[in-house]
């Protein structure tokens, strides 16, 4: 999870020197935390693509527990641009684990693509397919695929994401049998942009369920086409086998 042929159309000096101090604060924030995070992705898919918009963004994980199996930290930086509006692909740059199962550094790159199956708001509920390849490249690891339904609820100031996702190992000597994982989000819009949610994270090949609160909130200038966005939240373990604590961190930039 988790170079590519098309380009983002961000202009003048904003993105990068944003994206330079979003990787240096989360990757700080994350790095002072003790312990590490789960290696997955804490993020529950929407959906929608708005053609013409380039997003760069970066999003991280920290998992403590009294098990030091269980603690691990992870944080990953993507671009991503809505080529039309069906298809968005999505490069991650740099994908970073620590963990004891997997020891600490670069794991690897991914390209990832939603594609919207429904005009939005035809049907009571848009659907969406999502599309990756994972490439590692640590030297025990193995490259992957993930596929999965999409699908969004939105009524009123309530918003409703489900994904249900399955990934496979692919090449030689790769794990054949394919994993499943179920997230799901739901939140209410507050005012303006931030909203206040409850986030679930199932992993059954690994027997752990998680949930728990999540804030999200965007900052757009007047007359600017362009917007910060922001997530955060923790999870609690509801089985032995999940982490205790789970704490989220997302920001994102996105220009039209």
């Amino acid at each position: 999870m988790k170079g590519r042929p098309l380009k983002c159309r961000f202009g003048g000096h904003g993105p990068g020197l944003l994206a330079s101090i979003a990787f240096g604060i989360g990757g700080g924030w994350l790095a002072a935390m003790p312990g590490s995070a789960l290696a997955d992705d804490y993020i529950v898919y929407s959906p929608d693509v708005s053609p013409g918009k380039s997003e760069l963004e970066l999003r991280g994980s920290h998992s403590d527990d009294g098990r030091a199996e269980r603690r691990e930290l992870a944080a990953e930086a993507s671009v991503a641009y809505g080529a039309n509006a069906w298809w968005k692909p999505e490069l991650y740059l740099a994908r970073y684990v620590d963990s004891p199962e997997s020891g600490r550094g670069l794991i690897g790159y991914e390209f990832e693509n939603t594609f919207r199956l429904t005009p939005r708001g035809r049907y009571p509920f848009d659907v969406g397919l999502l599309a990756a390849y994972e490439r590692n490249t640590r030297a025990d690891g193995r490259d992957a695929m993930e596929f999965g339904a999409l699908i969004a609820l939105e009524r009123g100031r309530f918003s409703h994401r489900v994904n249900l996702i399955w990934e496979r190992q692919v090449g030689s000597g790769g794990d054949r049998h394919g994993e499943f994982r179920g997230d799901y989000a739901g939140s209410y819009r507050v005012h303006g942009g931030f909203r206040v949610g409850l986030e679930t994270y199932a992993r059954p090949a690994d027997r752990a369920y998680q949930a728990g609160p999540v804030l999200a909130g965007e900052w757009r200038a007047a007359h600017a086409d362009h917007e910060l966005e922001w997530r955060v939240g923790i999870l609690a373990g509801i089985n032995a086998a999940a982490p205790e604590r789970t704490v989220l961190l997302q920001l994102a930039y996105e220009s039209n």
